[in-house]
């Protein structure tokens, strides 16, 4: 046996010194998620008006530990987080279920645990937690399986679980970019596309019920979205504030920490939901661009790892994990220039906010362990060749 094909092997059975996964690693794709990072913190100690406190210090000590603890994932065998990808599922809801009885209440929604040192919102590790839990169930099925409805049942309860309890934090944005990120990976398993047109038509034919089921706020903000000069003082401020400020950003911006609608308190939940109006409006044009930019890349590395990698669960996971990713961007970014109502999604790796950011990280961590893992060969339940 050649060294080549010796190696090969040992990369099939997963038995990978630390060393060997340390050179396995994307560090470009690292470089890059520390570099979007870095803008965040620019603009956090801009959006506090030239200081670090209280946001900027805060943040990159975050995403310090946030850095660590993917790397640390990216080293986890594969094979052990699709063992455990279950029992990280039922955990999540059962703090889903706590949030219900017990979470702290702010801004009208109840969506999160206190733990002292942060306020942890369980609704952001289950993007992660839907992701591995079908990615672990669909890894278990051939493709004539998943074309039969009665093998759709489990995973649809696993989706539709979590979903009902953000939906009454309520949390229409995180809800919406569960059901999405889980379409997708439906759609990547092998179920076939007219079953999604069935659904996507019968949501259609319900919404005129759901309408008077969503909370006062979220239909003011539905009919903010088709009109926001409907209440330009109350519901419609926060869109009409952005717009403006997006606009005198022209095409090479105002300069850093010169943003007019920004630090003159115009603009609202400038160090979250509305940094990148912020940073639109500071470098204009061709720093939006050019932040956009940066998110493509990790997009691009996301699908060319779940195309590199040989088993299904690593696939699955990568592209669940990357559509995530593809959300969170598209989803703000939209939202903040009026083309959908503002739903409070933040932008990953620039909005100020503990748990999102460590689920961003999270997700990156396990993207990286695809990628380090992505030529061990996984059974139906996890082990080497388990059949």
């Amino acid at each position: 046996m050649t060294n080549t094909g010796f190696l090969a092997a040992r990369l099939r059975r997963g038995d990978m010194t630390l060393t060997e996964k340390l050179w396995q690693m994307s560090w470009s794709l690292v470089f890059w998620i520390c570099a979007i990072a870095a803008i965040g913190f620019f603009m956090l100690y801009s959006a506090a008006n030239a200081s670090l406190d209280p946001w900027t210090t805060r943040q990159a000590a975050r995403f310090g530990l946030g850095l660590v603890m993917m790397l640390t994932i990216a080293m986890i065998d594969i094979r052990l987080v699709m063992r455990y990808a279950y029992v990280f599922y039922a955990l999540v809801l059962v703090l889903l279920f706590f949030v219900e009885v017990r979470g702290v209440i702010g801004g009208g929604a109840q969506r999160w645990i206190d733990l002292g040192v942060i306020n942890l919102q369980p609704s952001e590790l289950m993007k992660v937690a839907v992701v591995l839990a079908l990615a672990r169930y669909f890894h278990s099925l051939s493709l004539e399986d998943t074309g039969q409805v009665r093998f759709l049942v489990l995973p649809l309860v696993i989706v539709a679980l979590p979903v009902v309890l953000i939906l009454r934090q309520p949390d229409l944005g995180t809800a919406l970019m569960v059901v999405m990120g889980a379409g997708v990976l439906f759609f990547m398993a092998g179920v076939r596309l007219w079953k999604f047109i069935t659904l996507i038509v019968a949501t259609l034919a319900a919404i005129p019920i759901a309408w008077p089921m969503l909370a006062e706020y979220q239909q003011n903000r539905i009919l903010t979205f088709i009109n926001p000069e409907r209440d330009p003082l109350g519901a419609g401020y926060h869109i009409l504030q952005s717009k403006i400020a997006l606009g005198s950003g022209g095409l090479f911006g105002k300069g850093f920490l010169q943003g007019t609608q920004s630090h003159l308190n115009f603009l609202p939940e400038q160090q979250t939901d509305f940094i990148f109006t912020m940073l639109a409006e500071e470098f204009g044009l061709v720093g939006g661009v050019g932040l956009i930019g940066l998110y493509v890349i990790v997009l691009i590395y996301g699908f060319a790892i779940a195309l590199r990698c040989r088993h299904q669960f690593g696939r699955l996971v990568a592209i669940g994990v990357i559509t995530t990713f593809f959300l969170y961007v598209f989803i703000n970014v939209a939202m903040v220039m009026g083309l959908i109502p503002v739903v409070g999604v933040p932008l990953p790796l620039i909005s100020y906010g503990g748990t999102a950011l460590l689920t961003i990280m999270m997700c990156m961590g396990l993207l990286m362990s695809v990628y380090v893992h992505r030529d061990v060969q996984i059974g139906v339940r996890g082990g080497y060749d388990d059949g």
